[in-house]
C-alpha cells in the first residue's frame, strides 16, 4: 500500500483545462466560420445591388426616348440669330431675312454740372412721373436733400418699375440717362416733373431739352417671307418647336436637323452601368482554379463568396439577355453599337450608334424601347418596390437571419461553456486542496511511525 498521496501539478492542470476548453470551442468556431461567410455573403450582395441600383438610375434617362431631343438648329450667320430646337422641331431649313432688333426707349438729359451737384433749391420732396404707353403711371418722390443726378437715379432704380436710369459722366459734366426696361414699342415713355425736377419732361410731342437717343421698337423679321413682330428680341412661337434668339440686324438661313446624340449619350450611360453591375456579379461569382508555373510556383483555387449561387448566376443572365437577345426592325443590339465580348463585357459605339439612327430612326428608337423593358424588368426584380421585396434583399435578409441565429447561438454556448469551466477549475482546486490536507496528515503521521521503529530497534 503506498504510503505518500500525489497531486497533480499546476502544469498539468492548465492543460488539461485547455484540452476541456479546446473541445468546448471547436463547435463554436464552427459557428463563427459559417457566421463569416454569410457575412462575406451579405457584403457581396450589397455590392451588386449598389451597381444595379446605378442602373436602375440610368435606365430612367431612357424610359421615354420620345422625350430626349434629337434635333440640332444652326444658322449660316451666327452673328445675327441663334437658335435651339426642341424635339417636335420638323426637320427644314428656313430663310430669316430682314432681321430688325427689338429696342428700349432711352432719353437724355443735357449736361448738368457734376453728378453729386445739387440741382436747385426748394423744399420738401419733389416728384417725376412717368407715364407708359400701356396707360400705367409710375410716380418717383425725390427729397430735397438728394436733388442731384445720382440721388434722383437712385430713387427711380429704386422704385424698379417700367424706366431704369444712369448718369453718364462727360469731359463736360454728366447726363441724366433714362431707359425703358422692356423692348418693344409698347414700352414707350413720357415724364413730367415738378419744381427743380421739371427739367427732365419729355414726350414725343414735346421733348424739351431732353433728348431722344432710341426709340422704343419691336423686333421684326421675315421667315420664309413672312412678315413676324415680336415685343422682344426672342422668338419663341414663329417656328413650332424652334426659339430663335435675334442678335444683330441681317439675314441667315435656318437649318433643323436630326441628331443622335442626345440617344446616344443616354444609352451611352445605361450601357456604363449595366458593364459594372455584370462586372460585380462576375466578381462576386468568381472561381480561379489552382495553377503551377513552369518554374514550379503554384497558386491556390480562388472563389467568390457567391459561387454556385443560382440567384446571382440567374441575374446576370437576365441583363446579359436583355442586350444580346434584344431585336427590332431588322436591328439588333450590335448594330446599334451595343456589344457584349465573350467575358460578358458591355460596350457602346456611339458612332456604329450614329450610322444605325441615320439609317433608321424608328426602328433604333423601337429596339432602345425593348431593351429598356428587359432590363427595367430584370433590375426590378432584383431590387423590389415599394411594398415587395426584390430577389436581392430577399437573399441578403435570409443570410442576415442566419448571422442573427449564429450569433445567438455562440453567445448561449460561451456562457454554458463558462460555467463548465468554472466547474472544473472548482474541482481541481477542492481536489489540490484535499491533496495537500492529505500529504500534511500524512507527513505529521509518518513522524510517529519512524520513531516507533526506531525503538524497537534498540
Amino acid at each position: 500500500m503506498s504510503n505518500s498521496v500525489s497531486s497533480l501539478g499546476s502544469s498539468q492542470i492548465t492543460s488539461q483545462i485547455d484540452t476541456v476548453e479546446t473541445r468546448l470551442d471547436a463547435p463554436i468556431k464552427q459557428l463563427q466560420t459559417q457566421e463569416t461567410t454569410d457575412k462575406a455573403e451579405i457584403s457581396a450582395w450589397g455590392a451588386i445591388q449598389g451597381t444595379v441600383s446605378s442602373l436602375s438610375t440610368a435606365l430612367a434617362g431612357i424610359s421615354d426616348v420620345s422625350t430626349i431631343n434629337n434635333r440640332t438648329a444652326s444658322t449660316s450667320t451666327p452673328g445675327v440669330v441663334s437658335a435651339t430646337a426642341a424635339n417636335t422641331a420638323s426637320l427644314g431649313q428656313y430663310d430669316l431675312t430682314s432681321v430688325t432688333l427689338a429696342k428700349a426707349q432711352e432719353i437724355y438729359s443735357p449736361v448738368l454740372g457734376a453728378a453729386s451737384a445739387a440741382l436747385g433749391a426748394g423744399s420738401g420732396s419733389q416728384s417725376l412721373t412717368f407715364s407708359l404707353k400701356s396707360g400705367k403711371t409710375e410716380t418717383v418722390s425725390v427729397g430735397s436733400g438728394d436733388l442731384t443726378l445720382n440721388g434722383i437715379a437712385a430713387a427711380i432704380n429704386k422704385l424698379g418699375g417700367g424706366v431704369t436710369a444712369s448718369v453718364l459722366g462727360t469731359a463736360d459734366g454728366a447726363r441724366l440717362v433714362l431707359q425703358g426696361s422692356a423692348t418693344g414699342s409698347s414700352q414707350a415713355f413720357s415724364v413730367s416733373g415738378t419744381g427743380a425736377l421739371a427739367q427732365f419732361d419729355y414726350s414725343a410731342s414735346a421733348a424739351g431739352t431732353v433728348t431722344l437717343a432710341q426709340k422704343a421698337a419691336n423686333a421684326s423679321l421675315s421667315i420664309n417671307g413672312v412678315p413676324v413682330t415680336e415685343t422682344s428680341n426672342t422668338v419663341n412661337t414663329a417656328i413650332p418647336g424652334v426659339s430663335l434668339s435675334l442678335a444683330a440686324s441681317g439675314s441667315t438661313t435656318l437649318t433643323i436637323g436630326s441628331s443622335p446624340g442626345g440617344i446616344a449619350g443616354a444609352v451611352g450611360a445605361v450601357a456604363t452601368s449595366l458593364n459594372a453591375a455584370i462586372a460585380e456579379i462576375a466578381k462576386e461569382t468568381l472561381y480561379k482554379p489552382s495553377t503551377t508555373t513552369s518554374s514550379g510556383s503554384a497558386s491556390s483555387a480562388q472563389s467568390g463568396p457567391l459561387l454556385g449561387n443560382f440567384t446571382a448566376s440567374d441575374l446576370s443572365n437576365q441583363l446579359l439577355t436583355a442586350v444580346t437577345g434584344a431585336a427590332a426592325s431588322g436591328f439588333s443590339a450590335n448594330a446599334i453599337g451595343l456589344s457584349v465580348s465573350s467575358t460578358g463585357a458591355v460596350s457602346f459605339n456611339s458612332e456604329t450608334f450614329a450610322t444605325a439612327y441615320a439609317q433608321n430612326p424608328s426602328g433604333v428608337i423601337e429596339l432602345v424601347n425593348q431593351i429598356y423593358k428587359s432590363l427595367h424588368g430584370a433590375t426590378a426584380n432584383a431590387l423590389g418596390s415599394s411594398g415587395s421585396n426584390g430577389s436581392i434583399n430577399a437573399q441578403t435578409q435570409g443570410y442576415q437571419a442566419s448571422v442573427t441565429s449564429i450569433t445567438s447561438q455562440i453567445t448561449a454556448m460561451n456562457t454554458a461553456n463558462n460555467a463548465q469551466l468554472k466547474i472544473l477549475v472548482d474541482e481541481y482546486s477542492l481536489a489540490e486542496a484535499a491533496a495537500t490536507s492529505a500529504e500534511t496528515t500524512q507527513a505529521y503521521l509518518s513522524i510517529f511511525t519512524s520513531t516507533g521503529s526506531g525503538s524497537s530497534k534498540g
